[in-house]
C-alpha cells in the first residue's frame, strides 16, 4: 500500500466530474489495490473520507471511515470503513443539519454547510455487489461530502455565508465550544 499525494483546492482534477467505474473493473487488480492505496491515505491524514478525484484519479471511487475520537473531527461518531463505487444519494427528507466541514484538499479552512439529515445511499462495494443503507445525521453529512467530490464540488461551494469560513485555529477559538454543541444535539437527534 502507499500514501498518496491529496490534490488541493486550485488544481483542476477537483472541479473534474469523475467518471464510473464498470462493474467488471471492480476486481482488477489495478483498482483493488487504487482501493487500498485511498483507505491508506485517508487514515494517514486523519480524514473521516477520501474521494478518488482528491488524489488525481477522477473515478467515482470513495471511502468513508471514522475511528472515534478523530483528531480532526472529535465530535463525530464511529463510521465504519465503508468503499463506495459508482454511490448515489438520494435526500429523504427536506430537513437539513449545519455542519463544520474541512477538507483534506482545502487544508486549514472550515465553513459550515448545510446537509440533508436523512439520505438514501446506494453503491456498489468492492465486492461488486450492490449496497443500500440510509444514513442519517453527522454521517450523512460524512457522505454527501465525498460524493459530491466526484461531481467536482468542494464544500467551499457550499458555504452559504462566506463570514462561517475560518482557519482550524480560530474554529478552535471562536466557534468549536458552540458548533460541538450543536453537533452533540444533531447527533442525539439522529443518531450517527
Amino acid at each position: 500500500m502507499a500514501v498518496l499525494k491529496i490534490a488541493q483546492i486550485g488544481e483542476p482534477v477537483l472541479r473534474q466530474q469523475a467518471t464510473p467505474v464498470a462493474p467488471d473493473e471492480i476486481p482488477t487488480p489495478a483498482i483493488q489495490s487504487f482501493i487500498d492505496d485511498l483507505i491508506e491515505t485517508m487514515r494517514d491524514a486523519n480524514g473521516a473520507g477520501l474521494a478518488a478525484i482528491q488524489v488525481n484519479r477522477p473515478i467515482r471511487i470513495c471511502a468513508v471511515d471514522v475511528r472515534a475520537p478523530n483528531p480532526r473531527y472529535p465530535y463525530m461518531p464511529a463510521i465504519p470503513l465503508t468503499v463506495m463505487i459508482n454511490p448515489e444519494i438520494t435526500p429523504l427528507t427536506e430537513e437539513t443539519f449545519d455542519n463544520y466541514e474541512g477538507c483534506l484538499s482545502v487544508p486549514n479552512i472550515r465553513g459550515l454547510v448545510k446537509r440533508y439529515a436523512k439520505i438514501k445511499l446506494r453503491y456498489i462495494d468492492r465486492s461488486a455487489q450492490i449496497q443500500e443503507q440510509i444514513v442519517k445525521g453527522i454521517s450523512a453529512g460524512v457522505y454527501q461530502h465525498e460524493c459530491d467530490h466526484l461531481d467536482g464540488k468542494l464544500f467551499v461551494d457550499a458555504v452559504k455565508d462566506p463570514n462561517t469560513l475560518t482557519t482550524w485555529d480560530n474554529f478552535e477559538r471562536y466557534h468549536q465550544t458552540e458548533f460541538f454543541k450543536q453537533a452533540d444535539a444533531t447527533v442525539r437527534k439522529y443518531g450517527s
